[in-house]
């Protein structure tokens, strides 16, 4: 199985998690990894230095940061360099996650299941538009 990390500033990664437990069940292999305000960047390293020792025996590990260049995501990608088994995205977001918890036992790369991460991130933002009515007089309309 490959492992998850999720980081992100403030207590966004112990938030996914919560939510992730509460739509696909509590998920193994994973760690999340905040970044609360008091906490310095070496502070941050370490914790994502032990996250990545406690999914040592996974295949391979995706991080899942919150944002591209913020420290989270820079942290994370200092730590995978030269690992050819520890891929970092960012822009995560909960389907995203729930998606890549629920298929990442089906994949037999990280690469792969990062791709795939990124494709379900992009597809789940939408813009939600109003429909039109036929009949604009309708105070109440079940078209949602």
């Amino acid at each position: 199985m490959i492992g998850l990390i999720v980081t992100g500033h403030g207590h966004f990664a112990t938030g996914l998690k919560s939510a992730l437990a509460l739509l696909g069940g509590e998920p193994s292999d994973f760690v999340a990894v905040d970044f609360p305000d008091g906490d310095t960047t070496e502070d941050l390293a370490a914790k994502l230095s032990t996250a990545l020792d406690e999914l040592s025996g996974c295949d391979g590990v995706l991080v899942c940061c919150d944002l591209l260049g913020g420290s989270p995501f820079k942290a994370a990608v200092v730590l995978a360099q030269g690992r050819d088994d520890v891929r970092v995205i960012a822009g995560t977001n909960l389907p995203l996650l729930v998606e890549t918890h629920l298929t990442r036992a089906g994949f037999g790369s990280v690469d792969a299941l990062a791709d795939a991460a990124i494709a379900s991130g992009h597809a789940s933002l939408v813009k939600f538009e109003m429909p039109a009515s036929a009949n604009d007089d309708d105070d109440e309309d079940d078209d949602i």
